[in-house]
């Protein structure tokens, strides 16, 4: 059966596209149409300009191949400055704001021949108050956030990838919630320039695709680094199962979905054991948050200051907390994280790759928000290279699956047993 042009694979609609056997404007219009047809129900979407985005792909139907992304429309995360979209942060602060210019991410997206299709809804200020995005798979469950637009445009083929940004687990959960490929690159190796900071010890940019082959196709241009698309590897990886010290909050279909590639993994030849880690590193879970919330003050101390009677509650919450700790119990904190990283590097010596919960399980009703980030925040503050891997689903049909976590800046090996674990589990493969 043919594959309907907006949900081609950014791979395969890229070879598409350098072949000329496909248009920009032809795929950009499939992806409009989708768009059209659900966003009343999904609502992905903060802003869009269709004709400007169509003159643009008509330009490049008319010019040389730009680059590896010549021709796929993408959304961006409403974090990320665009000089021809308004720039809003999930906030009614910056409503119809227009910075004079693109996010570092973004520039490199576009001269490698991307199409920005829109930009995608945040949460307020990439936090914990949700925008209007529903779970593309059910709209009485949340999409996740932060990233909540981005995951669930690509969750619903509105585009074929889309950038995110992760400070907890604003790229993992999402793409665990709404079924796709997440990737949170390692801490530092994407340029932050026009990114609305929230925490500058922690804020890592990455993005979401259908296939491990797709976020390894766009990270190679954010990272300017053509090696990540080299993803073959024929191995026996040494894979180390991690249940993670927050086990006890797990769904049974996590735990499923845990045991089941386990076995499968096992039986298709990779080493496969079952990893124990310190009990104290269930502490830095919190040191996590501390070193978060005490940053998020400093970030939008602007904000704060001029206009707390337009942030939510929670955000409120987050600003006091961080408000309350010292200079000197940061300093402390950043130096813990700093011994957990170090303590974590001999893991990467015993395994090629770890596996562990993205998420608790399915995403919840949207009336209990967001989701919690807890079984991402160690391997955020780790800096570790991170890829949701989408192969199950549970009771109520929605997605589950679990995070492969690599060794901090080895992020083309984790992509390339990244996606061998994912053939692995999901043999069907992709469009």
């Amino acid at each position: 059966m043919a594959v309907e042009l907006n949900c081609l694979s950014a791979t395969r609609a890229a070879q598409l596209l350098a072949r000329r056997e496909l248009s920009a404007e032809q795929l950009l219009r499939a992806c409009f149409a989708r768009i059209e047809q659900r966003d009343g129900v999904v609502h992905a979407w903060a802003a869009l300009d269709k004709a400007q985005a169509l003159a643009q792909a008509r330009a490049l139907d008319q010019s040389a191949t730009r680059g590896v992304l010549h021709g796929l429309p993408f959304g961006v995360k409403d974090m990320f400055a665009t000089f021809d979209l308004p720039t809003s942060y999930g906030s009614p602060i910056y409503e119809g704001h227009r910075p004079p210019m693109d996010a570092a991410a973004v520039a490199l997206c576009r001269e490698a021949g991307a199409l920005v299709a829109g930009k995608t809804v945040t949460t307020e200020f990439a936090t914990y108050q949700p925008g209007p995005t529903r779970n593309p798979h059910n709209p009485a469950y949340t999409p996740g956030g932060s990233s909540s637009g981005s995951a669930a445009a690509v969750g619903d083929c509105m585009v074929p990838f889309a950038l995110g940004t992760q400070t907890a687990g604003s790229i993992i959960r999402p793409a665990a919630y709404c079924g796709v490929v997440g990737f949170k690159p390692s801490f530092g190796r994407v340029a932050r320039a026009g990114l609305k900071s929230l925490a500058e010890s922690l804020d890592t940019i990455g993005g979401f695709a259908r296939s491990v082959d797709d976020v390894a196709l766009f990270a190679s241009v954010l990272m300017r680094d053509p090696g990540l698309r080299e993803l073959d590897y024929d191995s026996r990886p040494r894979i180390g199962m991690y249940r993670t010290l927050q086990w006890r909050h797990t769904l049974p279909e996590t735990r499923k979905a845990y045991e089941f590639a386990a076995g499968l993994l096992s039986r298709a030849g990779a080493q496969v054991c079952e990893l124990e880690l310190p009990p104290d590193l269930c502490a830095l879970v919190q040191v996590h948050a501390d070193i978060m919330s005490f940053e998020a003050a400093q970030s939008l101390a602007f904000e704060h200051v001029h206009h707390a009677g337009r942030l939510s509650s929670s955000l409120l919450a987050l600003l006091e907390a961080g408000s309350q700790i010292s200079a000197d119990e940061h300093r402390v904190n950043l130096e813990r994280a700093a011994q957990g990283r170090a303590q974590a590097e001999p893991w990467f010596e015993d395994y090629d790759l770890l596996l562990a919960p993205s998420a608790s399980g399915e995403a919840p009703f949207i009336e209990q928000g967001t989701g919690d980030p807890q079984f991402c925040r160690v391997w955020t503050l780790f800096g570790c290279p991170c890829v949701h891997l989408p192969f199950d689903t549970g009771p109520q049909g929605l997605p589950v699956g679990l995070q492969a976590v690599g060794r901090p800046g080895d992020d083309r090996r984790t992509l390339a047993i990244a996606r061998w674990v994912l053939n692995v589990l999901r043999p069907e493969g992709d469009a």
